[in-house]
């Protein structure tokens, strides 16, 4: 096959530094603007961005031309840098070093959208922590959880 094609969706989820509730209405709009540009700019066609006071999640299309890691090397890079310019209330904010990254299956994306979209009321009901515990449930990741949060 001369030509080489490829779709495939992720879900990035991360959270703040020790879950710190850092997402606030004077940057929660803004942040998820500017995760979508980083995504946009490493040719990561964003879907949806949304999150929490503590965390984010991003659907996106993966480029064929940048792997995972650099993904989220690059969009945890950039707006942590970002957000410390916005405010001094912002000048320890940190995302953890860890991340969640899952596929999504094609006919499954109008239901991630729409968890994604709904991250404050999902959150009235569980945390963070709850929620990437589920995740990794869901698509059977072996972890320790003594290395799972920071």
């Amino acid at each position: 096959m001369p030509q080489s094609l490829s779709k495939v969706y992720v879900h990035l989820t991360f959270s703040t530094k020790g879950r710190y509730p850092f997402i606030d209405d004077q940057i929660e709009e803004r942040l998820w603007e500017y995760l979508g540009g980083i995504c946009k700019g490493l040719g990561c066609n964003p879907l949806q961005v949304g999150g929490y006071h503590d965390h984010v999640h991003i659907l996106c299309l993966l480029s064929k031309k940048i792997t995972q890691i650099n993904l989220l090397e690059e969009v945890k890079k950039q707006s942590s840098k970002w957000i410390k310019t916005i405010d001094d209330k912002y000048a320890k904010f940190y995302w953890q070093d860890g991340y969640g990254i899952f596929s999504v299956n094609p006919s499954e994306i109008e239901i991630v959208i729409d968890y994604v979209k709904n991250q404050e009321k999902h959150h009235q009901k569980r945390t963070f922590q709850d929620e990437f515990l589920a995740f990794l449930k869901k698509y059977e990741i072996e972890y320790d959880e003594k290395y799972l949060w920071d």
